[in-house]
C-alpha cells in the first residue's frame, strides 16, 4: 500500500505546468514508492566483480546502473548499507544514481587538475577521484565546516590521495589566482528533486527560497568562471526541479557571461531536454542541450545537468 504524499497546492501547481496533470499523477506515484537505492563500488580499493559476487552472497540483489560502470541499484534499506563492513571500509558510496551524472559530463581524466567548487559532502568529488584513478589533483572546496567534516571523512574513508580540501568561500575562490581546465558546480539548490527521498522538502519548499537560490546561483557560476580557463568546461548541475535554478541560470550563463552549451548525452538514462521557456521567459535556445530529469523517469532524484565551455 502506498502512502499518501501531502504537496503544497503552489508546489502542485508548477510540477502540473511542467509536466502535464497525467504525468504529475505518474511522478506522485514515483514519490509514494520512493527511489531505488544505489552504491558506487569503490575500485580505488576493491575489484568490482569480486565486491558484486561478495555483496550478492549475502543474498544482496544487485542491478546495474547502465550510465557508470561501477553503480549498482540494491535491494536494500539505507540502515543495512551504512551499517555495513564494506560500507565502513570504504569499498562502496552510498549515491543516488543520478547524482552521479554530473562527473560523467565533466569526463575526468587521468593527470588533470579539476576544481569542485562546492564539494561537501563528497559524493562527486570522491567519484571524480576515482575515475581519474587517484591520479593529478582535485581541490575541493567548501564554506560550512560541519559539511567539510563529512567531506574529509568521505575522502580518508575511501582512500583518496589526490585531493586537496579547502575553506574558502566560493563567491570569493577566484581571488586565489588560480586556472582550471575543468570545474564542477554542484551548487546549492532547493533540492526539490530529491523529494523521491525525502518528503519533508515538499514542507519546506517556497517560491521565494527558489528565487533567492536563482540569484546566488547565478553569483557562484560568475564567480567560478573567473576560476575557468580559455576553452576550459564547466559543469553546472542542480538536484532541483525549478527552472529558476537551472535553465534560467544556464540562459544566464549564456546571455551574460558567453559560455557555449555542449550537449551531453548518458548512456541507458531517460532524460528531457532543457526547457527553453517558463512562465513568459524565453531561454536561449541552446538551454535545450541541457540535461533535465525527473524522479518518474528513473525512479531517482531529479537533476539538472549542463556542460558549459568557455570559448
Amino acid at each position: 500500500m502506498q502512502a499518501k504524499v501531502r504537496v503544497k497546492e503552489s508546489f502542485e501547481e508548477r510540477l502540473v505546468r511542467m509536466l502535464g496533470r497525467e504525468e504529475y499523477g505518474e511522478f506522485l506515484s514515483a514519490v509514494a514508492k520512493r527511489g531505488k537505492k544505489c552504491i558506487r563500488i569503490n575500485t580505488l580499493k576493491v575489484d568490482r566483480g569480486k565486491m558484486v559476487k561478495r555483496l550478492e552472497k549475502r543474498g544482496w540483489r544487485l542491478e546495474k546502473v547502465p550510465w557508470f560502470e561501477s553503480a549498482y541499484w540494491v535491494d536494500v534499506d539505507t540502515k543495512t548499507l551504512s551499517l555495513s563492513i564494506e560500507h565502513a571500509l570504504g569499498y562502496f558510496y552510498i549515491q543516488d544514481a543520478a547524482s552521479m551524472l554530473p562527473p560523467i559530463a565533466l569526463q575526468p581524466k587521468k593527470e588533470e587538475v579539476i576544481l569542485d567548487l562546492c564539494a561537501a559532502p563528497g559524493s562527486k568529488t570522491t567519484q571524480v577521484a576515482q575515475m581519474m584513478e587517484n591520479t593529478g589533483a582535485i581541490v575541493a572546496n567548501d564554506y560550512s565546516l560541519r559539511r567539510l567534516a563529512a567531506l574529509r571523512g568521505n575522502v580518508q574513508r575511501l582512500g583518496i590521495v589526490n585531493c586537496v580540501v579547502t575553506y574558502m568561500d566560493a563567491l570569493e575562490f577566484w581571488k586565489c589566482g588560480l586556472k582550471f581546465k575543468k570545474i564542477l558546480l554542484d551548487v546549492p539548490c532547493s533540492g526539490s528533486g530529491s523529494v523521491i527521498n525525502c518528503w519533508r522538502i515538499f514542507e519546506e519548499w517556497s517560491l521565494g527560497i527558489v528565487r533567492r537560490l536563482s540569484r546566488y546561483q547565478k553569483d557562484l557560476l560568475r564567480a567560478a568562471v573567473k576560476c575557468l580557463d580559455k576553452e576550459g568546461v564547466l559543469v553546472y548541475s542542480t538536484c532541483s526541479l525549478e527552472p529558476e535554478e537551472n535553465e534560467e541560470v544556464v540562459d544566464f550563463a549564456i546571455r551574460e557571461l558567453g559560455l557555449e552549451v555542449e550537449e551531453t548525452k548518458f548512456r541507458g538514462l531517460k532524460f528531457r531536454e532543457g526547457l527553453t521557456s517558463w512562465e513568459g521567459k524565453r531561454f536561449h535556445d541552446d538551454v535545450s542541450k541541457a540535461v533535465r530529469i525527473f524522479p518518474h523517469d528513473n525512479l531517482t532524484e531529479g537533476f539538472f545537468v549542463c556542460k558549459l565551455v568557455k570559448k
